[in-house]
C-alpha cells in the first residue's frame, strides 16, 4: 500500500493531471498481483454505469443555466434587502445568497463565482477591505456543497451505497448553522472594524424593499421547493430531480427572464458538458485507484490500524478529521470522495457510526478544504474577482476557517444535528 500512495504522491509532486495520475499509479500494482490488464476498462466503466451518476452533469447543467439566466441577480437583491440594514449587511447578504444560491446549484465553485463576481465589486464600493470582501465570499461558497442538492453528496451516495435523498435531508441543518455562524462572524468583524456602510433600521423602508425583492425572486426560490419537495415526497428520485432542475432553469432562463438567448445555448450547454467531462474522468480513474487499494486490502490494514489505536469511536472521528482536513489542502473533492469513501465509510460503519452522518462529516471536511491553500478552488476564484494575491488573503480568511473547522467539530460529534430531520 505504501509503494501505491507514494507513487500517487511522486505524481502529484510531477504535476501530472489528477485523472491520469489516479489511472497511472495503480498499474505496478495489478501487474504485480497478475491481474489482467482488461480489467481496467472494466472497471472504468462499471464505476460509469450508474443511474444515480447521472444526476452529475445534469446539477453541473443547471448551476450553469441558473448562472446565467438571472437567477442569482434576484436572489442576491433578495438577500441585500432582508439583512442590509445589519452591521456589516452587505458581507452578511454574500453568506445569506451563497445559502439561497447552494439550494439551486449544487457546486461550491458556481456559487462562490456566481455570488462574488455580483456582491465583491459592491463591497468594495461600501468601503469592505478587497481581502475580507474575497475571503467572505470563499468561505460561504462553501455552503453550495453541504446544503441540498449537492454534486458531491450524490457523488459519495453512489460510491458508498447511501441514499441520496437521505443524504440531501441530513445537510440541511448542518448547512443552516454553519451560513448563521459565518453571517455572525462577518456582522461581528464589520461591526468592530467599522467596514461598510451602516443603513438605520426602518420597518417602512424594510418591509417594501424585502417585499418587492421577494416578488422578483419568487420564481428563483420556487427552485428548490419543486426540487426537494419532489424528492423528499417521493414524486421523483435524485437523479429525476436533476431533469427537473435543468428544464425549469430553462424556463426561467429564456422565457421567463430573458436573460438567455438561443444564441446562447450551445456556449452553456459545452461549458456544462466540460466541467461534467472533467469531474466523470476523474471519477472513472479514480475508481481505478479504489479497486486496487482493495486488491491490496487496503480499507482491512487501515482499520485494523485505527482500531489499535483506539476502540472508541470519537477518537476514530477526531483522527478522521484531521486526515480529512489535510487531504482536503491538497487533493480535489471528487477524487477524495471516490478514493477514501470505500476505505473509511465500512470502517465507520464498524464503530457504530451512522453512514448518512459519516457522509456529512466528510462532506464538510472536504467543502473546508476548498477554501484552504494550497489548491483551494474557491480561494483563487474569489482572489481573481477581488484582484489581490493569496498572501493578501490569508490574515482575514484564517478567522473565517476557524468558524469553519469549529462548525465541523460540532457537525462530527452531535449526530442528532445530522439525523433529526431523519427521525
Amino acid at each position: 500500500m505504501g509503494a501505491l500512495l507514494l507513487l500517487l504522491l511522486v505524481l502529484f509532486t510531477a504535476g501530472v493531471p489528477i485523472a491520469l495520475a489516479l489511472g497511472i499509479a495503480p498499474l505496478p500494482t495489478l501487474m504485480d498481483r497478475n491481474i489482467p490488464l482488461i480489467a481496467i476498462p472494466q472497471v472504468i466503466f462499471e464505476s460509469l454505469d450508474s443511474f444515480a451518476l447521472m444526476a452529475l452533469p445534469l446539477y453541473v447543467l443547471a448551476g450553469r443555466l441558473m448562472q446565467f439566466g438571472g437567477i442569482a441577480e434576484r436572489l442576491v437583491h433578495l438577500a441585500v434587502a432582508l439583512v442590509s440594514w445589519m452591521p456589516g449587511g452587505l458581507g452578511a447578504a454574500v453568506v445569506l445568497t451563497s445559502m439561497m444560491f447552494a439550494t439551486i446549484s449544487g457546486s461550491s465553485a458556481a456559487t462562490a463565482a456566481a455570488i462574488g463576481s455580483m456582491l465583491i465589486p459592491e463591497m468594495e464600493r461600501q468601503r469592505y477591505p478587497r481581502p475580507f470582501s474575497a475571503a467572505t465570499t470563499a468561505s460561504s461558497g462553501e455552503l453550495g456543497v453541504i446544503l441540498p442538492p449537492s454534486v458531491p453528496m450524490v457523488l459519495y451516495g453512489v460510491i458508498a451505497g447511501v441514499s441520496i435523498g437521505d443524504l440531501f435531508i441530513a445537510g440541511f441543518l448542518p448547512g443552516l448553522m454553519i451560513g448563521l455562524s459565518l453571517i455572525l462572524v462577518v456582522s461581528l468583524t464589520a461591526w468592530a472594524k467599522g467596514y461598510g456602510k451602516r443603513v438605520p433600521f426602518s420597518l417602512g423602508v424594510w418591509a417594501p424593499d424585502v417585499w418587492r425583492a421577494l416578488r422578483r425572486a419568487a420564481l428563483s426560490l420556487m427552485m428548490p421547493v419543486i426540487i426537494l419537495g419532489g424528492i423528499f415526497g417521493g414524486v421523483f428520485t435524485a437523479t429525476e430531480a436533476a431533469v427537473v432542475a435543468v428544464a425549469y432553469a430553462l424556463f426561467l432562463g429564456v422565457v421567463v427572464y430573458r436573460k438567455i438567448t438561443v444564441r446562447d445555448l450551445p456556449r452553456i450547454f459545452a461549458d456544462a458538458a466540460v466541467t461534467s467531462a472533467v469531474v466523470m474522468i476523474i471519477v472513472a480513474f479514480a475508481a481505478m485507484f479504489a479497486f486496487s487499494l482493495n486488491v491490496i486490502r487496503a480499507p482491512q490494514t487501515i482499520g485494523a490500524a485505527l482500531a489499535s489505536v483506539s476502540e472508541n469511536p470519537l477518537v476514530f472521528l477526531l483522527l478522521v478529521n484531521l486526515f480529512l482536513l489535510v487531504v482536503g489542502m491538497f487533493m480535489e473533492t471528487f477524487a477524495a470522495i471516490i478514493i477514501l469513501a470505500p476505505i473509511l465509510a465500512p470502517i465507520a460503519l464498524s464503530y457504530g457510526i451512522d453512514p448518512v452522518h459519516f457522509g456529512l462529516i466528510m462532506i464538510v471536511n472536504l467543502a473546508i478544504g476548498m477554501v484552504t491553500p494550497p489548491v483551494g478552488v474557491n480561494l483563487f476564484i474569489a482572489c481573481g474577482i477581488a484582484r489581490i494575491s493569496m498572501e493578501e488573503l490569508m490574515r482575514p480568511l484564517a478567522v473565517f476557517l476557524a468558524i469553519l473547522v469549529l462548525n465541523l467539530m460540532v457537525v462530527t460529534y452531535v449526530p442528532g444535528l445530522s439525523l433529526g430531520l431523519l427521525r
